[in-house]
């Protein structure tokens, strides 16, 4: 395999509902960082029906290059069908990395895609760079548990792929008017070729929580001792109107469903402002918060690992500092004077 062959940092484009899934807006932004590292293109690959529109925002968030496989038999995702479009643009282009949303999708997608060619792929990414002059992708995750980051390495294939989760890359800021080149490829598909048939689209009706829409998050970890300790973390959130957040230790333990678990095991969230009360800060969970805007943290150990990650940290009995906060907060909500003295930065 001769890897100057390969060129460029794919992305594909996972369509949903009529748009652009966030989670590849998100990878625009950091596939353009390595592609600029490298001194080379970033491409979006889109596959679906009547979606050469979505080109146009491609884009504007960054890409130079749209290849575009826009056909009836791509109406709905299926695993052979979309596999056999983005092996045979691969096959064509030599794309030297691609990246995917680790979405169920994505996760899908990649996998077989992976083993097809067959390349190495890196699932759950947290961070990405490339090696400017090797191209070496270097795409790095919790590892043991969380205990560690490991960075792993795909040196003797290509091209070389991760999965990355939703909210832990930025998008760039999109640009009015940027425009690029549309490569439009058909495949010789036929729907008696695919073994799988839709029959049926059904949207899901149950309510789930969605703490990655939240603004202000009140995560508790198993410092607060047990599951009627944990209530405080409810009533802080109820308290700001937030949503409540734990970690993955308390979702095990069974103090709380696994839909409020942030972490690498979790979500991904961005809140405005992320309350970690009683959360030592292991890797897994750390990566999936340390993009909030305010991280705000309170333990009793000074050296918890959480005080490396958050803006403000508060040591001290998170039983004695949150009723604190409650009573200050509910005065601040009734426009009356707030004091809080006792916080310090760590």
């Amino acid at each position: 395999m001769d890897f100057k062959d390969y060129k460029g940092v794919w992305v594909f484009i996972e369509e949903k509902d009529g748009g652009i899934a966030p989670v590849s807006l998100e990878l625009l932004g950091a596939g353009r960082k390595l592609a600029d590292k490298r001194g080379t293109e970033l491409a979006g690959v889109l596959i679906g029906e009547k979606i050469k529109h979505l080109t146009k925002k491609v884009f504007e968030y960054g890409a130079d290059t749209a290849y575009v496989y826009d056909q009836p038999i791509f109406k709905h995702y299926r695993t052979e069908s979309y596999m056999k479009a983005l092996l045979e643009c691969s096959n064509k282009y030599k794309p030297e990395i691609i990246l995917f949303g680790a979405t169920s999708t994505g996760k899908d997608l990649a996998s077989a895609v992976a083993t097809d060619m067959p390349t190495g792929l890196t699932a759950d990414t947290t961070e990405l760079d490339v090696e400017e002059e090797t191209g070496l992708l270097l795409a790095s995750r919790p590892a043991f548990g969380g205990n560690i980051m490991a960075t792993i390495l795909c040196k003797k294939y290509r091209p070389q792929m991760a999965t990355v989760r939703a909210k832990v890359m930025k998008a760039l800021p999109p640009q009015a008017g940027r425009t690029g080149k549309v490569i439009e490829e058909t495949i010789s598909l036929k729907e008696e070729d695919i073994r799988t048939k839709v029959l049926e689209i059904v949207k899901e009706t149950t309510k789930k929580v969605r703490i990655d829409e939240a603004d202000i998050i009140v995560a508790g970890g198993k410092g607060l001792g047990s599951p009627e300790g944990f209530q405080l973390i409810h009533q802080l959130a109820d308290t700001l109107g937030g949503a409540v957040g734990a970690s993955r230790d308390v979702v095990e333990a069974g103090w709380i469903n696994h839909a409020h678990q942030v972490g690498q095991t979790g979500v991904t969230v961005t809140p405005k402002i992320y309350f970690a009360i009683g959360i030592s800060g292991a890797i897994q969970h750390v990566v999936g918060m340390k993009n909030s805007g305010l991280i705000i943290a309170i333990n009793k150990d000074r050296e918890a690992p959480i005080f490396q990650a958050c803006h403000y940290g508060i040591v001290g009995d998170a039983f004695e500092i949150v009723p604190l906060f409650i009573e200050q907060f509910k005065k601040a909500l009734s426009n009356e004077e707030v004091s809080v003295s006792y916080a310090r930065e760590v």
